[in-house]
């Protein structure tokens, strides 16, 4: 059985070969040929843009997990007993303390905007791994043990026009009966401006000790724990566990958290791949007319094949092979262009910028125009550049998949007419 199937193999690539020899240099090679191509800038294109949609994407997600949301949001716990369950806990790799609350900041020129101030522990970028690797510091450093230091966000400080060494006012303050509500005397000194991936985090929150929250923010301020795990699909386990531990516990996940952020992200992605794999299905109609004109005028070898005993799947799996061989030749370089376009993505915004610099360039020196001498090549060209691509391995092999399968189906559908063909009706055609 297996040499049969070997053999009805061998046999479907022979004469595939040699159908596609003859074709070489006519019509049906153009239509090969282009419908590669159309496969490979397709799937070029896709594993790019969905590699720079990654890049985008997670930069705000992992900004948003690691310094605002946390994977896990505890309170109502008391301190000492469930930070032991969160050190014996495998699945937990840290637990940290802090506290919130809403401000109205007020700098030194008299500059106001509204901000979250989160208080942390001093040893904060100890303690936790994910929140040191996304909060760099532009400015300073995360210095909380200094009495009244604060930590700003870029985006915070430029609109404050502050920066490290200059003072900033809690001016309005959230909280119980027992903090003023406005207050000219919460004077905090900047320590160091930071950025993270997520332009929002930057604009609006600020960094104080616990002891400058337990001053503060009176006795109502409630302590939330920030928890992190190896695993972040592991939080609705790791919850449970917590509850089963501690009844009075209130536990959120960062899915649930940040359910409507995270569900529009998806939704943006999801469109971007649809209409990007429009351009699989209009190569794939055109392989579908190329491979129904190809067995018509074959018409007359597919009759001989059949004369000499060949079986109408046989002889269908010809065409089906053809149409493979196409999405291959076309699916697989398009598939290196991507990687290599999306690990060298800042290289080619670099030269991008410069292309276009040059060509308006030349053309207001072609029209003798004086605009030539204040050009500048576009900065936004250096902004993609510097978002760093993600390349997920599913998803470019999903692309690549779907690329070759395209084409297969169309071949298949296209070679259909094959089994509704006799000898006896080709040969009274002819």
């Amino acid at each position: 059985m297996k040499t049969n199937a070997l053999s009805s193999l061998r046999w479907v690539l022979f004469v595939s070969r040699r159908f596609s020899r003859v074709d070489r240099k006519g019509r049906s090679a153009v239509t090969s040929f282009l419908a590669s191509l159309g496969i490979c800038f397709g799937v070029m294109t896709l594993i790019t843009v969905i590699s720079v949609m990654n890049g985008f994407q997670l930069s705000f997600i992992d900004a948003i997990m690691e310094i605002s949301s946390y994977h896990i949001r505890v309170e109502q716990v008391e301190p000492e007993t469930f930070e032991s369950f969160c050190a014996a806990d495998n699945d937990i790799i840290a637990a940290t303390p802090f506290y919130e609350a809403q401000s109205l900041l007020v700098g030194e020129n008299e500059k106001q905007t509204a901000a979250l101030i989160r208080a942390v522990s001093e040893n904060q970028l100890a303690l936790d791994e994910g929140f040191r690797k996304q909060l760099r510091m532009i400015r300073g450093s995360f210095n909380l043990k200094e009495e009244n230091a604060i930590v700003i966000g870029s985006g915070l400080a430029n609109r404050l026009g502050i920066y490290v060494g200059t003072t900033v006012n809690l001016f309005a303050l959230s909280g119980g009966n027992d903090v003023d509500l406005i207050s000219s005397d919460r004077i905090f000194k900047v320590t160091g401006i930071f950025h993270t991936g997520y332009a929002d985090i930057n604009a609006s929150y600020a960094f104080i000790s616990l002891k400058s929250a337990e001053t503060y923010f009176g006795d109502g301020a409630v302590l939330h724990y920030g928890v992190k795990l190896r695993d972040t699909a592991d939080d609705s386990r790791v919850i449970s566990r917590m509850q089963g531990t501690f009844p009075e516990i209130k536990a959120e996940s960062w899915k649930s958290y940040n359910r409507s952020f995270f569900g529009a992200l998806r939704v943006e992605k999801n469109m971007l791949m649809l209409l990007v794999f429009l351009i699989f299905i209009v190569v794939g109609i055109n392989i579908f007319n190329g491979m129904r004109r190809m067995v018509y005028e074959r018409r007359e070898e597919i009759s001989v094949l059949s004369a000499f005993g060949g079986k109408n799947p046989l002889i269908q799996s010809i065409f089906v092979m053809q149409g493979f061989l196409v999405g291959a030749l076309g699916a697989i370089p398009g598939l290196a262009l991507g990687l290599l376009l999306s690990v060298q993505m800042p290289e080619v915004f670099t030269l991008m910028s410069k292309l276009v610099y040059y060509v308006q360039y030349v053309g207001y020196m072609l029209v003798g125009s004086e605009n030539a001498l204040y050009l500048r090549e576009n900065p936004m060209y250096m902004i993609y550049g510097n978002i760093p691509p993600r390349i997920i391995p599913g998803e470019v092999l999903v692309i690549t998949i779907f690329g070759i399968f395209s084409s297969l189906l169309a071949s298949w559908v296209a070679s259909r007419g094959v089994l509704k063909m006799t000898v006896a009706e080709v040969l009274r055609d002819e």
